[in-house]
This record gives C-alpha cells, sequence and structure tokens, in this order.
C-alpha cells in the first residue's frame, strides 16, 4: 500500500488524468445503458448495492487474473504480454450492464496495483484500462438491446474488433512513444525488437500492425469465446448470488 500512495505521489498529474478517463468511460456507459433501458422500456436502477457487490466480486477474480502475465515471444517483444482479465469483467458486462463492465475494469486495476506496485509509472494500467473498455462497452452495450445468442456473439465480434483497431492505434500513436521516453530508448530500438521478429516491421505502424494487432486479436477472441462457454452455466449462479445479496441487504 505505500509503494501504490508514493507512485500516486510521484505521479498525481498522470493519475488525475487517468481518473479523468475513467468518468468519461462511465459516463458514456451511464448514457448507453439509460438509452437502452428506454428502448427495453425496463426501469432498473444502473447501480444499486446489489450489484456493487457482484462488482466487487468479478474484480477481485479480474485483478487477480491480472497478476499472470504470458508472453509470445514469436509473435511481439517480451514486453507485451497477455492475460485473462477481460473475462470476468466481460461476464460481469452481460450480467448486469456496461457501467458494472468499466467499473469492473477499473476496480480491477486498483486490486492489481495492491498485489503488484506500477513498473510503468500508471502508463501500463491506463493502457490496459483503455484498451478493455474498448472491447467491454460495445459488447455489452450490443447484447443489452436485446438479450440473446445472436447479439452475444455480435457483442463480442465487434468488441473484439474495436479493441485490436483502438489497441493498435493507441499503441503506435500514445504507447509506444510514451514508453520510449520512459526508458530512455530511442523509438527505433523498440522498432528493432519488432524487427528482429518479423522482417516487415520497419517503422511504428507495421510494428504494431504486426506485433500489437495479432495479440489483441488473440486476446479478444479467447475472451469472447470462453465467456460464451461460461456464461450461460454460470447464468444460475449468478443470478442465485444476487438473489441472496438482494434478501440480505431487505432484511437490513
Amino acid at each position: 500500500m505505500s509503494e501504490l500512495v508514493a507512485s500516486i505521489a510521484e505521479n498525481v498529474t498522470f493519475v488525475l488524468e487517468f481518473i479523468g478517463i475513467v468518468i468519461a468511460m462511465v459516463v458514456i456507459a451511464v448514457i448507453a445503458e439509460k438509452l437502452i433501458a428506454k428502448k427495453n422500456n425496463t426501469k432498473e436502477k444502473i447501480l444499486t448495492t446489489r450489484k456493487i457487490a457482484m462488482i466487487g466480486m468479478f474484480s477481485a477474480v479480474a485483478g487477480i487474473l491480472m497478476l499472470f502475465e504470458v508472453a509470445i515471444p514469436f509473435l511481439a517483444p517480451g514486453f507485451y504480454k497477455l492475460d485473462a482479465s477481460e473475462l470476468p469483467v466481460l461476464l460481469c458486462g452481460f450480467a448486469f450492464g456496461p457501467v458494472a463492465g468499466v467499473l469492473t475494469e477499473f476496480v480491477k486495476i486498483i486490486i492489481k496495483l495492491l498485489f503488484k506496485p506500477t513498473s510503468t509509472a500508471f502508463v501500463g494500467e491506463l493502457a490496459n484500462f483503455c484498451v478493455g473498455c474498448s472491447m467491454i462497452l460495445p459488447a455489452t452495450i450490443i447484447y443489452h438491446m436485446k438479450k440473446k445468442k445472436t447479439t452475444a456473439i455480435l457483442g463480442s465480434a465487434v468488441g473484439t474488433i474495436v479493441m485490436t483497431i483502438f489497441g493498435t492505434l493507441f499503441n503506435a500513436v500514445y504507447l509506444l512513444p510514451t514508453f520510449a521516453v520512459m526508458y530512455g530508448m530511442p523509438l527505433d530500438a523498440l522498432i528493432g525488437m519488432g524487427t528482429a521478429i518479423h522482417p516487415g516491421v520497419t517503422n511504428v505502424f507495421t510494428f504494431v500492425a504486426f506485433c500489437v494487432a495479432p495479440l489483441n486479436l488473440i486476446k479478444g477472441s479467447g475472451v469472447s469465446v470462453l465467456t460464451f462457454l461460461l456464461y450461460k452455466p454460470l447464468s444460475p449462479i449468478l443470478k442465485a448470488t444476487y438473489d441472496n445479496t438482494v434478501k440480505r441487504a431487505e432484511q437490513v
């Protein structure tokens, strides 16, 4: 905890910018949920005490999964790694809406930071949040417009495509130049790492096309398939847990 507080103090401006981006994502999710509720003529509250409890549960699982990263050296340099933390985030978003998905995406990063302090002055965590939301928001919005198997598949597919495109551009425009400055390395040195794996890598844009895009596509596809396989079997458990939480809240 002390290391986290120290990191925040050292990077307070960037942390405030991070929080601003989180707020913006939540606002987008809230607007989307209100439009969905209006379309479907439903009156369920966007955020309740019971939903907050479920967000906490999924965030804890996602935060732990975020600690287990795997590099794929034949696709991208070792500083790019994959994790499965978007799986519980997407499950939560499908179950409880886009706002729950965005909040779970954010809280998972807080939990991860409690176990493993940032090594990138929060730049890596910001990237994880933004790229994750680029999948979670379109996927959950499409699914909640009309909850059925086809919209779940469509939402996951669209989310994966959006994440691949956004993540690729975000790396080219922001992340790679930022990491080059942060680690005192010429951008050409980072590109050279990509060239060592893919001879076709000659600049930033070919780097993200050959190295970053495939990773995002693999991650999005894997999360989508696992969500599709797990969501229906988990639905009764989620409903039972949610109902029990409701009963306890009513008793209080």
